[in-house]
């Protein structure tokens, strides 16, 4: 014999889950709109229900009422092939669905780095679409956070913006982790190691973290009661090849460096690269730490020494700040900064 849920006649009704669970009509809706305000026991005597009568909301009826799409959009200035092959935007994304589970919300992913693509974002961005947006590797020049501000679509933004390091500026709703400080750790680290002639490979001057990252390196520096020298900091773009690139000119231009701090485990595992190439042993000639700790830090060759950034608690922290945005929640803060800490390995 085989048996099958009982489902009743058409489609399940509200009043149907409200039966079957005992509760109230207003306490299964509180359930399916994302509502905080739910006991425990309620929550899941209705979530029961819902999988009992195979009850699907009719989302468009309750946006008449609400007035929301359930919808949020990830917005990531990147290429297709950086975001599907950086592990930093997959972490992004697992934290964002985390902190998306106990909502009614669903999330959209778009690329916008060509025109087109930014044409195509731009026009979909409105509250008719989605109820908020979540923006991801920005630079300081991308005028879309004013533009969906200026919409009326609540905004948070994956990183502090570059230009909320200069005094005066207007505050935004970001989470962030501690660039600056990360960058000091690795640093100090080197030098309590004996390095004495060290480097830095910095991101992008546009975009927060690169600017942080690379503030954090002279900090560091100057506390020895030495000068960062403009010869011992070379730039690229958080990618393995600019790595690379970056490295070989440190090389030319300094080559008894005995040490480098790299602001992205992408671009460090290209240093080791150009390293390699060159001739230098690391961590005997050269010692090199990476950000982040990417899965592709422990399987460098060697393991590389790098600081821990929690890439997926920065993901749940935007949903979470989002949400609290969409349902004008108030907020202790407009921002999260999360803390970062030194991950020792072979590399230094």
């Amino acid at each position: 014999m085989t048996t099958q849920r009982t489902r009743s006649l058409g489609r399940p009704t509200l009043d149907a889950v409200a039966a079957r669970a005992g509760v109230g009509r207003g306490t299964v809706s509180r359930v399916v709109n994302g509502s905080p305000q739910v006991s425990p026991e309620a929550r899941a005597a209705v979530q029961a229900a819902i999988a009992e009568l195979g009850y699907v909301p009719n989302r468009a009826a309750r946006a008449l009422v609400t007035q929301r799409t359930d919808s949020v959009a990830l917005v990531v200035s990147e290429s297709e092939e950086r975001v599907f092959g950086e592990p930093f935007f997959a972490g992004i994304v697992r934290g964002i669905s985390s902190g998306l589970l106990d909502t009614p919300m669903q999330l959209w992913l778009a690329m916008a780095q060509s025109p087109a693509e930014r044409e195509r974002v731009e026009h979909h961005l409105t509250n008719q679409h989605v109820d908020g947006v979540l923006l991801l590797s920005l630079h300081d020049a991308d005028p879309l956070p004013t533009l969906l501000e200026q919409r009326g679509l609540p905004t948070v933004l994956g990183g502090r913006p570059a230009r909320m390091l200069e005094p005066g500026t207007q505050p935004a709703y970001f989470v962030d982790v501690d660039n600056a400080g990360g960058a000091r750790q690795a640093v100090e680290y080197l030098f309590a190691r004996g390095r004495r002639r060290i480097a830095t490979i910095a991101g992008p001057q546009d975009m927060g973290a690169g600017l942080a990252r690379l503030t954090g390196y002279r900090e560091a520096v100057r506390a020895t009661g030495s000068l960062d020298s403009e010869h011992l900091i070379a730039y690229g773009d958080f990618s393995e090849g600019s790595g690379t690139a970056a490295m070989r000119r440190l090389l030319e231009v300094c080559p008894e460096l005995d040490a480098v701090f790299v602001a992205s485990d992408l671009m460090a595992c290209g240093a080791l690269r150009a390293l390699r190439d060159a001739g230098r042993r690391v961590p005997e000639d050269v010692a090199v730490v990476g950000f982040e700790d990417a899965s592709i830090a422990r399987q460098a060759d060697p393991p590389l020494t790098t600081v821990f950034q929690p890439v997926e608690e920065m993901g749940r922290q935007m949903a979470r700040l989002l949400v609290s945005r969409i349902r004008r929640e108030e907020l202790a803060a407009p921002y999260v900064l999360l803390d970062t800490h030194l991950v020792p390995r072979a590399s230094a």
